[in-house]
């Protein structure tokens, strides 16, 4: 497991899009273009699965379990696959914290691409990711 204290001073939402964009994107390069598959979300008050062969996405009452627990201080955990490689993210207000199952080589990557990234104002990935794990957007 490898981890990083987040830079700069961003909202909650943008270190999670930030965060899952990244960890998707370097896990890309080990996977291909294999789907994405966020397997559960857990947060203080619940844990959110996929129902049955339906996507788990992050809808607004979801996200709003999110980010209501990181400005109080707790730690996110999300579990996703994406081909062989088994993630687990854990998000807080201060840490970001990656785990991969295959490839821990990937750990680094990940965190490195993060600290990069969440020194700029504004952080920077592909508004066309917002879609695929925000339902509404």
């Amino acid at each position: 497991m490898k981890s990083i204290k987040f830079k700069g001073s961003h909202d909650p939402e943008k270190k999670i899009v930030v965060s899952l964009f990244w960890t998707v994107r370097k896990t890309i390069r080990e996977e291909g273009c294999a789907p994405v598959r966020i397997t559960s979300i857990r947060t203080s008050k619940r844990t959110y699965e996929p129902e049955g062969r339906k996507l788990l996405k992050l809808s607004d009452d979801i996200l709003d379990d999110i980010i209501s627990d990181i400005e109080r201080g707790n730690t996110v955990e999300f579990s996703m696959t994406m081909g062989q490689e088994s993630l687990r993210i854990w998000i807080d207000s201060e840490t970001f914290a990656v785990e991969a199952s295959r490839t821990p080589e990937l750990e680094e990557e990940i965190v490195e691409k993060l600290e990069h990234e969440t020194s700029k104002i504004t952080p920077d990935f592909c508004q066309t990711f917002l879609p695929k794990i925000f339902p509404n957007r």
